[in-house]
């Protein structure tokens, strides 16, 4: 399904964790990501590259100067990854005992999600086109070109 609201297009990206070991084990375990690559050394990587679908991200460990949002105390950004099953996974990562914030529901732009943190605060959106909405349709101005 096209959702005029949302287009998905590729980007890949980064985040940091503490302990990039426990994140690819925590997202492969809850979320359900499946591991590319990791470099350094194998036991304690310096970062990995992962994806659930058609979704990537890379993996990187905390130093001065970046950190995660566990290790920061703030909420540093939300991705949102367009999965067919939003229900199934919903179920899987309640039952993994993620810390849900959002229940599942379908946005007035015409998206049905569900939203979670990982173990170090990232947020997570798993989401699904639901209705083809123009953005005008839910009270968004289109900017001109």
């Amino acid at each position: 399904m096209r959702n005029r609201s949302v287009p998905v297009d590729g980007i890949l990206p980064h985040l940091v964790y503490g302990d990039v070991a426990s994140a690819i084990a925590w997202l492969t375990d809850v979320f359900g990501f499946a591991e590319h690559f990791r470099y350094g050394d194998p036991a304690a990587p310096q970062g990995a590259q992962m994806h659930l679908g058609g979704a990537w991200v890379m993996l990187s460990s905390a130093r001065q100067g970046r950190g995660s949002p566990k290790e920061l105390g703030a909420w540093t950004q939300s991705l949102t990854v367009f999965i067919a099953d939003v229900e199934g996974h919903f179920a899987r990562t309640k039952a993994k005992g993620a810390r849900i914030v959002e229940e599942p529901h379908e946005t007035v732009y015409g998206e049905f999600q569900y939203a979670a943190e990982d173990l170090e605060g990232h947020l997570w959106i798993f989401s699904r086109h639901a209705r083809d909405m123009a953005p005008g349709e839910w009270g968004a101005l289109v900017a001109k070109a």
